[in-house]
Parts: structure tokens; sequence; C-alpha cells
């Protein structure tokens, strides 16, 4: 999803965001870096499989994926992370890895880390390595209606 195309879905519901422009950073820490956010406010957007189908899990930069507790939570089979081939399509004007955590716009399941949830912000890349966008994590809630749940080690 283009940066713009994400800015004027925020703005016609209403959510008041700030952009952070950073140095380009690549790993979900050195983004936290970069921009002077610690590794637990920002989230960083990991691509699933799920039975099959894709989904976002939705983590603090300092988190990693339990695949195990995301499976239960989410009632699947199995759990893994997806293959960049079978989701870069899909995000026309997103940098590989930049993904904002959208997925209901691509009629995607978004799972979201209960810690993230416990925050009264969320920031997170708005579609390439050199921009993040950060907005109430109440809006975030109301616009994307994730699932939150236990899904990172150490939760």
């Amino acid at each position: 999803m283009p940066v713009k195309k994400l800015k004027d879905f925020l703005d016609s519901n209403g959510v008041k965001y700030v952009t952070v422009n950073h140095s380009a950073a690549y790993t979900a820490q050195e983004i936290a870096a970069s921009a002077h956010i610690p590794g637990r406010e920002l989230a960083k957007t990991v691509m699933v499989e799920l039975d099959g189908r894709l989904a976002m899990a939705v983590l603090p930069a300092s988190m990693k994926v339990d695949f195990d507790r995301l499976q239960r939570v989410a009632g699947a089979q199995k759990a893994g992370l997806a293959d960049e081939v079978q989701f870069s399509d899909l995000f026309p004007g997103c940098e590989v890895g930049a993904m904002p955590p959208f997925g209901n716009l691509y009629d995607m399941d978004v799972y979201v880390s209960q810690r993230l949830a416990e925050d009264e912000e969320i920031a997170f890349n708005a579609g390439s390595h050199t921009e993040l966008i950060r907005l109430a994590y109440a809006d975030f809630d109301r616009l994307v209606k994730p699932r939150v749940a236990k899904i990172g080690y150490g939760e």
C-alpha cells in the first residue's frame, strides 16, 4: 500500500497521526534506533501463513513470533512464516518488509501482540524503510479490528 493510500485512509477515518522520517533501516530494531523509538513501542508486521492463508502478526520490534501460540490463537492446524514470493505482489508500492499492519484492507486477518495493545500509541512502517506512522492504538484497533493475544515469545 503506497504511503499516500494509507494516509488517505487514515484521513478519511478522522485519525490523527504523525509521520516520522528516518535514515534507511531494514530491521525493526534498526528502525527503532534510527527513529529514536524504544523497540518495545515500534510495531513490526510479520507475514505469516495459517492453514495456507496469509495473515499478519504484529509485534513489538523486540519480540519474535511464537508460532505455537499463534497457531492456537488462530485455531489453525499449521502456522509458519510466509514466503516473500507469496505476498510481495499484494502490496504494490510497498518495500518488502515495510508493510503497514492494515491487513483489513486486503481481507487478511491481523493478530496483534497483547504488549502493543497495552500501549497508548503504535508506530509502524509506512510502506518504506525510511518513514513511520505513529497514531493512537485505539484508532488502530477501531480501524483494523485485530485479534489481540499473546503471540510473541516472552509475553
